[in-house]
Protein backbone atom coordinates (compact mmCIF):
# COMPACT_ATOMS: atom_id res chain seq x y z
CA UNK A 1 0.00 0.00 0.00
CA UNK A 2 1.26 3.32 -0.31
CA UNK A 3 1.93 5.91 1.95
CA UNK A 4 0.23 9.12 1.22
CA UNK A 5 1.00 12.66 2.98
CA UNK A 6 -1.84 13.85 5.26
CA UNK A 7 -1.51 17.71 6.61
CA UNK A 8 -0.93 17.11 10.41
CA UNK A 9 1.40 13.90 9.90
CA UNK A 10 3.78 13.59 12.52
CA UNK A 11 6.95 15.78 11.53
CA UNK A 12 10.01 14.00 9.50
CA UNK A 13 12.84 14.17 11.35
CA UNK A 14 16.08 14.50 9.71
CA UNK A 15 19.85 14.11 10.61
CA UNK A 16 23.00 14.98 9.01
CA UNK A 17 26.40 13.80 8.72
CA UNK A 18 29.71 15.57 9.99
CA UNK A 19 32.04 16.42 6.57
CA UNK A 20 35.81 16.41 7.06
CA UNK A 21 36.27 17.76 3.74
CA UNK A 22 36.00 20.80 2.08
CA UNK A 23 33.10 21.56 0.07
CA UNK A 24 33.34 25.55 0.33
CA UNK A 25 36.37 27.96 -0.33
CA UNK A 26 37.26 29.91 2.15
CA UNK A 27 39.25 33.10 1.59
CA UNK A 28 41.83 34.31 1.76
CA UNK A 29 43.36 31.41 -0.47
CA UNK A 30 44.51 33.96 -3.18
CA UNK A 31 48.23 32.63 -2.69
CA UNK A 32 49.70 28.99 -2.91
CA UNK A 33 50.95 29.92 1.10
CA UNK A 34 47.81 30.55 2.27
CA UNK A 35 45.83 27.77 0.02
CA UNK A 36 42.80 25.91 1.48
CA UNK A 37 43.53 22.28 2.99
CA UNK A 38 41.37 19.32 3.19
CA UNK A 39 40.54 18.69 -0.58
CA UNK A 40 39.26 15.45 -1.08
CA UNK A 41 39.59 12.96 -3.55
CA UNK A 42 36.45 13.31 -5.45
CA UNK A 43 34.98 15.38 -3.76
CA UNK A 44 33.60 18.31 -5.57
CA UNK A 45 34.35 22.20 -3.72
CA UNK A 46 32.10 25.50 -4.56
CA UNK A 47 34.05 28.11 -5.29
CA UNK A 48 33.39 32.22 -6.66
CA UNK A 49 35.63 34.38 -8.70
CA UNK A 50 34.44 37.66 -7.79
CA UNK A 51 36.57 39.98 -9.13
CA UNK A 52 39.12 40.23 -12.55
CA UNK A 53 42.09 39.69 -10.00
CA UNK A 54 40.78 36.87 -7.90
CA UNK A 55 42.59 33.86 -7.83
CA UNK A 56 41.95 30.82 -5.16
CA UNK A 57 44.49 28.47 -4.54
CA UNK A 58 43.76 24.95 -2.68
CA UNK A 59 46.27 22.40 -1.68
CA UNK A 60 45.80 18.25 -1.05
CA UNK A 61 48.54 15.54 -0.41
CA UNK A 62 48.37 12.11 -2.44
CA UNK A 63 49.05 8.78 -0.59
CA UNK A 64 50.19 6.74 -3.59
CA UNK A 65 51.91 7.10 -7.09
CA UNK A 66 48.64 7.47 -9.82
CA UNK A 67 46.62 9.51 -11.60
CA UNK A 68 45.36 12.92 -10.77
CA UNK A 69 42.08 14.59 -12.52
CA UNK A 70 40.90 17.87 -12.55
CA UNK A 71 37.59 18.95 -13.72
CA UNK A 72 36.19 22.97 -13.18
CA UNK A 73 33.10 23.80 -14.24
CA UNK A 74 31.09 26.95 -13.87
CA UNK A 75 28.69 29.71 -15.44
CA UNK A 76 27.91 30.11 -19.01
CA UNK A 77 29.14 33.52 -18.84
CA UNK A 78 32.62 33.45 -17.70
CA UNK A 79 35.20 31.33 -18.88
CA UNK A 80 37.71 29.67 -15.38
CA UNK A 81 41.07 27.94 -16.40
CA UNK A 82 43.02 25.57 -13.19
CA UNK A 83 46.47 24.44 -12.82
CA UNK A 84 47.70 21.46 -10.95
CA UNK A 85 50.90 22.07 -9.80
CA UNK A 86 53.56 19.91 -7.15
CA UNK A 87 54.98 21.35 -4.25
CA UNK A 88 57.95 23.38 -6.09
CA UNK A 89 58.27 24.52 -9.99
CA UNK A 90 55.59 25.25 -12.64
CA UNK A 91 52.60 24.06 -13.51
CA UNK A 92 52.64 20.29 -15.15
CA UNK A 93 48.61 20.13 -15.74
CA UNK A 94 46.33 22.79 -16.71
CA UNK A 95 43.02 23.57 -18.64
CA UNK A 96 43.11 26.38 -20.69
CA UNK A 97 40.65 25.95 -23.38
CA UNK A 98 36.95 27.25 -23.63
CA UNK A 99 35.53 24.02 -22.65
CA UNK A 100 32.86 24.12 -20.18
CA UNK A 101 33.82 22.19 -17.64
CA UNK A 102 37.17 22.02 -18.18
CA UNK A 103 38.78 18.08 -17.53
CA UNK A 104 42.45 16.79 -17.62
CA UNK A 105 44.15 14.23 -16.05
CA UNK A 106 48.07 13.86 -15.50
CA UNK A 107 49.30 10.26 -15.55
CA UNK A 108 50.53 8.31 -12.95
CA UNK A 109 51.65 11.37 -10.61
CA UNK A 110 54.35 10.86 -7.87
CA UNK A 111 52.47 11.18 -4.13
CA UNK A 112 53.11 14.23 -2.22
CA UNK A 113 51.61 17.67 -1.74
CA UNK A 114 50.20 19.32 -5.08
CA UNK A 115 48.30 22.24 -5.37
CA UNK A 116 45.37 23.77 -7.67
CA UNK A 117 44.83 27.17 -8.62
CA UNK A 118 41.74 28.70 -10.36
CA UNK A 119 41.77 31.63 -12.29
CA UNK A 120 39.48 33.90 -14.51
CA UNK A 121 39.95 34.24 -18.56
CA UNK A 122 37.10 36.21 -18.81
CA UNK A 123 33.95 36.84 -16.13
CA UNK A 124 33.47 36.16 -12.56
CA UNK A 125 30.55 34.03 -10.64
CA UNK A 126 30.87 30.65 -9.05
CA UNK A 127 32.59 27.61 -10.43
CA UNK A 128 32.39 23.75 -9.05
CA UNK A 129 35.92 21.60 -8.69
CA UNK A 130 36.47 18.65 -8.57
CA UNK A 131 39.67 16.57 -8.43
CA UNK A 132 40.16 12.86 -7.74
CA UNK A 133 43.61 11.51 -6.55
CA UNK A 134 44.99 8.36 -4.85
CA UNK A 135 44.60 10.11 -1.32
CA UNK A 136 41.99 10.58 1.52
CA UNK A 137 38.21 10.83 1.02
CA UNK A 138 36.65 12.22 4.20
CA UNK A 139 39.29 13.84 5.50
CA UNK A 140 40.39 9.67 6.51
CA UNK A 141 41.77 6.82 4.06
CA UNK A 142 39.60 5.53 1.72
CA UNK A 143 36.38 3.44 2.78
CA UNK A 144 36.57 0.13 1.75
CA UNK A 145 35.79 -0.54 -1.95
CA UNK A 146 33.13 -2.74 -2.99
CA UNK A 147 33.97 -6.09 -4.34
CA UNK A 148 32.16 -8.61 -6.99
CA UNK A 149 29.79 -10.82 -4.24
CA UNK A 150 26.62 -11.02 -6.39
CA UNK A 151 27.56 -14.50 -7.80
CA UNK A 152 26.12 -15.67 -11.05
CA UNK A 153 23.35 -14.17 -13.35
CA UNK A 154 20.33 -16.27 -12.01
CA UNK A 155 17.95 -17.76 -14.26
CA UNK A 156 15.18 -15.09 -15.45
CA UNK A 157 11.76 -15.53 -14.75
CA UNK A 158 9.02 -16.20 -17.16
CA UNK A 159 7.44 -12.98 -18.60
CA UNK A 160 10.03 -10.49 -17.57
CA UNK A 161 10.98 -8.39 -20.71
CA UNK A 162 15.08 -7.51 -21.12
CA UNK A 163 16.96 -6.26 -23.04
CA UNK A 164 21.09 -6.64 -22.80
CA UNK A 165 23.77 -4.87 -24.82
CA UNK A 166 27.55 -5.68 -24.34
CA UNK A 167 28.85 -8.20 -21.64
CA UNK A 168 26.57 -10.67 -19.98
CA UNK A 169 29.04 -11.04 -16.94
CA UNK A 170 29.36 -8.82 -14.25
CA UNK A 171 32.04 -5.91 -14.65
CA UNK A 172 32.97 -4.97 -11.31
CA UNK A 173 35.38 -1.87 -10.88
CA UNK A 174 35.65 -0.74 -7.52
CA UNK A 175 33.74 1.95 -5.99
CA UNK A 176 34.11 3.85 -2.88
CA UNK A 177 31.11 3.30 -0.32
CA UNK A 178 29.02 5.69 0.80
CA UNK A 179 29.81 7.93 -2.37
CA UNK A 180 26.32 7.24 -4.27
CA UNK A 181 25.43 10.22 -6.30
CA UNK A 182 21.86 11.04 -7.75
CA UNK A 183 20.71 12.15 -11.12
CA UNK A 184 17.46 14.33 -11.45
CA UNK A 185 16.63 14.68 -15.10
CA UNK A 186 13.36 16.99 -16.35
CA UNK A 187 12.53 15.19 -19.43
CA UNK A 188 12.29 15.94 -23.04
CA UNK A 189 15.78 15.65 -24.46
CA UNK A 190 18.50 13.74 -22.14
CA UNK A 191 21.75 15.43 -21.02
CA UNK A 192 24.20 13.90 -22.88
CA UNK A 193 27.12 15.72 -20.38
CA UNK A 194 25.33 14.57 -17.39
CA UNK A 195 26.17 11.14 -18.71
CA UNK A 196 30.11 11.14 -20.78
CA UNK A 197 31.04 13.72 -17.45
CA UNK A 198 29.05 13.03 -14.58
CA UNK A 199 28.13 9.30 -14.41
CA UNK A 200 30.85 7.86 -16.38
CA UNK A 201 33.80 8.79 -14.22
CA UNK A 202 31.93 7.53 -10.88
CA UNK A 203 30.43 4.11 -12.74
CA UNK A 204 33.93 3.61 -14.13
CA UNK A 205 33.06 1.15 -16.62
CA UNK A 206 31.02 -0.86 -15.17
CA UNK A 207 27.06 -1.87 -15.80
CA UNK A 208 24.11 0.38 -16.26
CA UNK A 209 20.66 -1.26 -15.76
CA UNK A 210 18.18 0.97 -17.38
CA UNK A 211 14.20 0.18 -15.61
CA UNK A 212 10.73 0.61 -16.97
CA UNK A 213 7.23 -0.92 -16.94
CA UNK A 214 6.63 -0.09 -20.78
CA UNK A 215 9.09 0.56 -23.88
CA UNK A 216 12.04 -0.48 -25.82
CA UNK A 217 15.76 -0.83 -25.53
CA UNK A 218 16.25 2.83 -26.98
CA UNK A 219 18.79 3.85 -23.93
CA UNK A 220 21.31 1.00 -24.51
CA UNK A 221 23.71 1.83 -27.55
CA UNK A 222 23.39 5.59 -26.17
CA UNK A 223 24.06 4.72 -22.63
CA UNK A 224 26.70 2.62 -23.83
CA UNK A 225 28.18 4.83 -26.01
CA UNK A 226 28.04 7.80 -23.71
CA UNK A 227 29.48 5.95 -20.22
CA UNK A 228 31.58 3.24 -21.59
CA UNK A 229 29.83 0.57 -20.00
CA UNK A 230 30.67 -2.83 -20.61
CA UNK A 231 26.80 -3.39 -20.39
CA UNK A 232 23.29 -1.79 -20.80
CA UNK A 233 20.50 -3.90 -19.84
CA UNK A 234 17.05 -2.91 -20.13
CA UNK A 235 14.56 -4.31 -17.47
CA UNK A 236 10.85 -3.93 -18.31
CA UNK A 237 9.49 -4.42 -14.78
CA UNK A 238 5.44 -4.05 -14.76
CA UNK A 239 4.47 -6.29 -12.07
CA UNK A 240 5.43 -6.77 -7.89
CA UNK A 241 5.90 -10.36 -8.76
CA UNK A 242 8.94 -9.45 -11.25
CA UNK A 243 10.25 -6.54 -8.87
CA UNK A 244 10.22 -9.69 -6.21
CA UNK A 245 12.23 -11.73 -8.29
CA UNK A 246 16.05 -12.59 -7.98
CA UNK A 247 16.87 -11.96 -11.81
CA UNK A 248 15.74 -8.18 -11.18
CA UNK A 249 16.89 -8.22 -7.94
CA UNK A 250 20.81 -9.49 -8.75
CA UNK A 251 20.68 -6.99 -11.60
CA UNK A 252 20.45 -4.23 -10.12
CA UNK A 253 22.70 -4.75 -7.30
CA UNK A 254 25.40 -5.57 -9.51
CA UNK A 255 25.01 -2.26 -11.53
CA UNK A 256 27.38 0.93 -10.88
CA UNK A 257 24.65 2.96 -12.21
CA UNK A 258 20.87 2.77 -12.79
CA UNK A 259 18.63 4.62 -14.60
CA UNK A 260 15.15 5.11 -14.36
CA UNK A 261 13.15 6.15 -17.73
CA UNK A 262 10.24 8.34 -18.27
CA UNK A 263 6.39 6.75 -18.14
CA UNK A 264 4.39 7.18 -15.34
CA UNK A 265 5.71 7.52 -11.80
CA UNK A 266 2.13 5.94 -10.63
CA UNK A 267 3.06 2.43 -12.23
CA UNK A 268 6.28 2.73 -11.10
CA UNK A 269 5.14 2.88 -7.17
CA UNK A 270 2.20 0.65 -8.17
CA UNK A 271 4.64 -2.35 -9.09
CA UNK A 272 8.03 -1.75 -7.45
CA UNK A 273 7.04 0.19 -3.95
CA UNK A 274 7.64 -2.65 -0.88
CA UNK A 275 9.91 -5.03 -3.64
CA UNK A 276 13.50 -5.76 -4.20
CA UNK A 277 13.34 -2.94 -6.83
CA UNK A 278 13.64 -0.58 -4.16
CA UNK A 279 15.74 -2.07 -1.74
CA UNK A 280 18.61 -2.71 -4.77
CA UNK A 281 18.40 0.62 -5.70
CA UNK A 282 19.87 2.27 -2.64
CA UNK A 283 22.22 -0.74 -2.64
CA UNK A 284 23.49 0.88 -5.50
CA UNK A 285 23.92 4.46 -4.47
CA UNK A 286 25.18 3.06 -0.89
CA UNK A 287 27.86 0.72 -2.38
CA UNK A 288 29.15 4.35 -4.48
CA UNK A 289 27.28 4.19 -7.67
CA UNK A 290 24.61 6.40 -9.94
CA UNK A 291 21.22 6.45 -9.05
CA UNK A 292 19.04 8.54 -11.33
CA UNK A 293 15.88 8.97 -13.74
CA UNK A 294 14.00 11.59 -16.16
CA UNK A 295 10.84 12.80 -15.99
CA UNK A 296 8.56 10.21 -14.13
CA UNK A 297 11.79 8.78 -13.17
CA UNK A 298 13.26 11.97 -11.30
CA UNK A 299 9.85 11.92 -9.66
CA UNK A 300 10.36 8.41 -7.76
CA UNK A 301 13.78 9.35 -6.24
CA UNK A 302 12.60 12.17 -3.48
CA UNK A 303 11.25 10.55 -0.38
CA UNK A 304 7.59 12.31 -1.51
CA UNK A 305 6.07 11.54 -4.74
CA UNK A 306 3.50 13.34 -7.06
CA UNK A 307 1.31 10.34 -7.78
CA UNK A 308 -1.56 11.13 -9.67
CA UNK A 309 -2.68 7.79 -10.02
CA UNK A 310 -5.89 7.25 -12.35
CA UNK A 311 -6.96 11.12 -12.03
CA UNK A 312 -5.90 14.09 -14.36
CA UNK A 313 -2.31 15.37 -13.98
CA UNK A 314 -1.86 18.73 -11.63
CA UNK A 315 -2.38 21.82 -13.98
CA UNK A 316 -1.00 25.25 -12.16
CA UNK A 317 -3.53 27.29 -12.67
CA UNK A 318 -6.15 24.42 -11.96
CA UNK A 319 -4.25 23.27 -8.16
CA UNK A 320 -3.60 27.05 -6.88
CA UNK A 321 -8.04 27.45 -6.90
CA UNK A 322 -8.41 25.02 -4.00
CA UNK A 323 -5.81 23.73 -1.85
CA UNK A 324 -7.04 20.06 -1.60
CA UNK A 325 -7.51 19.64 -5.44
CA UNK A 326 -8.23 16.25 -6.31
CA UNK A 327 -5.44 16.01 -9.00
CA UNK A 328 -3.20 16.51 -5.74
CA UNK A 329 -1.52 13.28 -4.42
CA UNK A 330 1.26 12.82 -2.76
CA UNK A 331 2.83 9.55 -1.72
CA UNK A 332 5.87 8.45 0.23
CA UNK A 333 7.99 5.66 1.24
CA UNK A 334 9.09 4.24 -2.11
CA UNK A 335 13.08 5.23 -1.48
CA UNK A 336 15.18 6.78 1.28
CA UNK A 337 17.98 8.57 -0.34
CA UNK A 338 19.15 11.03 2.91
CA UNK A 339 20.01 13.96 0.34
CA UNK A 340 16.19 13.80 -0.70
CA UNK A 341 14.55 13.03 3.09
CA UNK A 342 12.61 16.87 2.66
CA UNK A 343 12.15 16.79 -0.86
CA UNK A 344 9.24 16.15 -3.59
CA UNK A 345 10.58 16.73 -7.36
CA UNK A 346 9.01 18.21 -10.11
CA UNK A 347 9.70 18.45 -14.19
CA UNK A 348 8.99 19.30 -17.50
CA UNK A 349 9.39 22.24 -15.63
CA UNK A 350 9.11 26.08 -17.01
CA UNK A 351 7.97 24.33 -20.39
CA UNK A 352 4.79 23.37 -18.93
CA UNK A 353 4.45 25.82 -15.92
CA UNK A 354 4.49 23.56 -13.13
CA UNK A 355 5.83 26.61 -10.68
CA UNK A 356 2.46 27.23 -9.57
CA UNK A 357 1.63 23.45 -8.54
CA UNK A 358 4.70 22.93 -7.06
CA UNK A 359 4.37 25.72 -4.92
CA UNK A 360 0.73 23.69 -3.67
CA UNK A 361 3.16 20.84 -3.27
CA UNK A 362 5.40 22.62 -1.02
CA UNK A 363 2.95 23.79 0.79
CA UNK A 364 1.87 20.44 1.14
CA UNK A 365 4.81 19.27 2.59
CA UNK A 366 5.38 21.67 5.07
CA UNK A 367 2.58 20.21 7.02
CA UNK A 368 4.63 17.18 7.41
CA UNK A 369 8.59 17.83 6.97
CA UNK A 370 8.17 21.81 8.50
CA UNK A 371 10.37 23.87 7.53
CA UNK A 372 13.17 21.88 6.02
CA UNK A 373 10.07 21.29 2.92
CA UNK A 374 11.54 21.83 -0.67
CA UNK A 375 10.70 21.68 -4.24
CA UNK A 376 13.84 20.44 -7.10
CA UNK A 377 12.13 20.98 -10.43
CA UNK A 378 14.17 20.50 -13.36
CA UNK A 379 12.97 21.89 -16.32
CA UNK A 380 13.03 19.99 -20.11
CA UNK A 381 16.22 19.07 -21.16
CA UNK A 382 18.36 19.64 -17.92
CA UNK A 383 19.89 17.77 -14.95
CA UNK A 384 20.88 18.34 -11.61
CA UNK A 385 24.33 15.54 -10.35
CA UNK A 386 24.16 15.61 -6.76
CA UNK A 387 27.44 13.95 -5.23
CA UNK A 388 27.91 12.52 -1.45
CA UNK A 389 28.80 15.94 -0.20
CA UNK A 390 25.39 17.62 -0.94
CA UNK A 391 27.00 19.74 -3.91
CA UNK A 392 24.70 19.09 -7.10
CA UNK A 393 25.28 20.52 -10.67
CA UNK A 394 23.97 22.04 -13.76
CA UNK A 395 23.49 20.66 -16.90
CA UNK A 396 21.76 21.05 -19.92
CA UNK A 397 19.99 23.37 -22.02
CA UNK A 398 17.84 25.02 -19.60
CA UNK A 399 17.37 25.72 -15.77
CA UNK A 400 16.75 24.36 -12.33
CA UNK A 401 14.34 25.88 -9.63
CA UNK A 402 14.73 25.04 -5.86
CA UNK A 403 11.55 26.21 -3.56
CA UNK A 404 11.59 26.07 0.14
CA UNK A 405 10.64 28.46 2.96
CA UNK A 406 12.31 30.56 5.70
CA UNK A 407 11.48 32.82 8.39
CA UNK A 408 9.72 35.60 5.93
CA UNK A 409 7.63 32.77 4.01
CA UNK A 410 3.63 33.56 4.92
CA UNK A 411 1.16 30.53 4.51
CA UNK A 412 -1.79 32.62 4.45
CA UNK A 413 -4.35 30.60 3.07
CA UNK A 414 -3.73 26.60 2.39
CA UNK A 415 -7.33 24.97 3.53
CA UNK A 416 -9.64 22.57 1.80
CA UNK A 417 -11.94 24.25 -0.67
CA UNK A 418 -10.42 27.57 -0.37
CA UNK A 419 -8.13 29.21 -3.02
CA UNK A 420 -4.04 28.89 -2.38
CA UNK A 421 -2.14 32.18 -1.29
CA UNK A 422 1.55 31.99 0.03
CA UNK A 423 3.82 34.80 0.67
CA UNK A 424 7.70 35.27 -0.08
CA UNK A 425 8.30 31.20 -0.80
CA UNK A 426 12.24 31.24 -1.57
CA UNK A 427 12.73 30.72 -5.42
CA UNK A 428 15.88 30.02 -6.38
CA UNK A 429 16.72 29.85 -9.90
CA UNK A 430 19.87 27.64 -11.01
CA UNK A 431 21.65 27.96 -14.29
CA UNK A 432 23.93 25.46 -16.25
CA UNK A 433 27.15 25.91 -14.28
CA UNK A 434 25.62 26.76 -10.91
CA UNK A 435 25.39 24.47 -8.24
CA UNK A 436 23.01 24.10 -4.82
CA UNK A 437 23.77 22.17 -1.68
CA UNK A 438 21.09 20.16 -0.57
CA UNK A 439 22.67 19.11 2.55
CA UNK A 440 22.85 22.92 3.54
CA UNK A 441 20.48 24.50 1.58
CA UNK A 442 23.38 27.19 0.55
CA UNK A 443 23.84 28.89 -2.79
CA UNK A 444 25.86 31.45 -4.24
CA UNK A 445 22.99 32.23 -5.81
CA UNK A 446 20.38 34.29 -4.70
CA UNK A 447 16.98 33.93 -4.43
CA UNK A 448 14.04 35.70 -5.55
CA UNK A 449 10.42 35.67 -3.62
CA UNK A 450 7.59 34.39 -4.93
CA UNK A 451 4.11 34.56 -3.96
CA UNK A 452 0.87 32.56 -4.87
CA UNK A 453 -2.79 34.01 -4.92
CA UNK A 454 -5.81 31.73 -6.07
CA UNK A 455 -8.49 33.81 -6.39
CA UNK A 456 -6.80 35.73 -8.95
CA UNK A 457 -6.65 34.04 -12.78
CA UNK A 458 -3.02 36.01 -12.26
CA UNK A 459 -2.13 34.06 -10.19
CA UNK A 460 1.83 34.51 -9.55
CA UNK A 461 3.63 37.27 -7.57
CA UNK A 462 5.42 38.64 -9.60
CA UNK A 463 3.45 38.05 -13.10
CA UNK A 464 6.40 36.14 -14.07
CA UNK A 465 7.77 33.40 -11.83
CA UNK A 466 10.18 31.90 -14.05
Amino acid sequence: MKAHVLLGAVALLLSSNAQACLLQESESNNAEATADSGLCSNQQVAGAIGNSSDVDWYSFDSTSTGNISVQLSHGSNADFDFYLYRSSGSYILSGQSSSNPETATYNAAAAGKHFVKVSRYSGTGSYQLTVTFQGATGGTEPPPTTSCTYGSRPAKPSGLTTYLTGASADNCPALTAGQGSLLLMGGGADVDAAFSLRVSPQMKGGNVVVLRTSGTNAYNSYLQGLTNAASVETLIIDTVTKANSAYVEWAIKAAEAVFIAGGDQSAYLNAWQGTKVATALEHVYSKGGVVGGTSAGNHVLGKFVYDPDGVAGAVSSEVVTNYCHNTINISTNFLNFPLLANTITDTHFRQRDRMGRSAVFQAKLYGTAGASARVIAVSEATSLFVTANGVGVVDGASEVYVLRADAQTQYTQIVCGQPVRITDLLRYKLMPGDSYNLSTNSTSIAPTRLSIDGRSTSFYIPASPY
